[in-house]
Parts: C-alpha cells; structure tokens; sequence
C-alpha cells in the first residue's frame, strides 16, 4: 500500500516543439500547471506523506527557479544554438519539449535528485497545457 500527497505550481514557459507537424512548430509558451504526486509507503511521525511546504520548496520552486518565463528547446533542435546565442536565458533540454516528455522528465530526473534522503519519491506528474490538455507520466 502507498500513501500519496499532491501539490500543483504555475509557471509560464515557451517551447517549441520540433518537428510538429501543426502550429506548436513554432515558438509559443503556455501557462503551464504541474500537478506533483509523492508517494510513501508509511507516514512520518506527524501522519505526513511529506509537507506540502517540502514538495513546494524541492520541486515547484525547482521548476520556479529553472524553468518559469524561461524558453525550453530541445537540445537536438536545429534553432538551439541560434536561439540561445540570441537569448542566454533559453533552456536547452535534453526531450523534445512536449508535455509528456516534460512530466517524465520530472519524475525520472528531477524528482530523484530533489526528494533524495525525504523517504519520498515522485510517484507522478501531471503537466497541463491548457485547461483542456495535459499528459500525465507515473511510475
């Protein structure tokens, strides 16, 4: 049996998705929400996956920090040099910036590296686009 606790942040981030075949071929951004899901097999002595105030200071505040009002491109995307040398702000990613590949970024990368020694892992993440669109990676 595992327990989960969630938390959502906001953030505002362009991307350009390589290689698609409609208008998200070009560089546009979104209001993005992340939902986060942390998972444990037992509860803390307080009765607690995990503080909600941890998973905002290890994982909203990661994406805050790194990704917010910041432009994602694909490290392989052939406008990546020329995008970063126009902007050093830009972020090259190691995924073609979907929103699929966002969450399974965060869970498979991120969420390790920030919730090491908690005891807690990301279970899943939820990435939404827009009200009507999200993908959602768990293990």
């Amino acid at each position: 049996m595992t327990i989960r606790a969630s938390r959502y942040h906001d953030i505002s981030v362009g991307h350009r998705v390589y290689k698609h075949e409609s208008k998200c071929r070009h560089l546009h951004g979104h209001n993005y929400r992340i939902h986060f899901h942390c998972e444990s097999v037992e509860l803390d002595s307080v009765g607690r996956v995990i503080d909600f105030s941890v998973i905002k200071e290890k994982l909203c505040m990661w994406t805050e920090s790194f990704w917010d009002h910041r432009m994602l491109i694909w490290q392989e995307d052939p406008l990546s040099q020329t995008l970063l040398d126009i902007d050093p702000m830009v972020v090259l990613v190691p995924f073609n910036p979907t929103a699929e590949n966002i969450a399974k970024h965060l869970v498979e990368v991120i969420g390790p590296i920030q919730l090491a020694g908690t005891g807690v892992r990301l279970a899943e993440v939820t990435v939404e686009e827009t009200a009507k669109c999200h993908a959602t990676f768990s293990v």
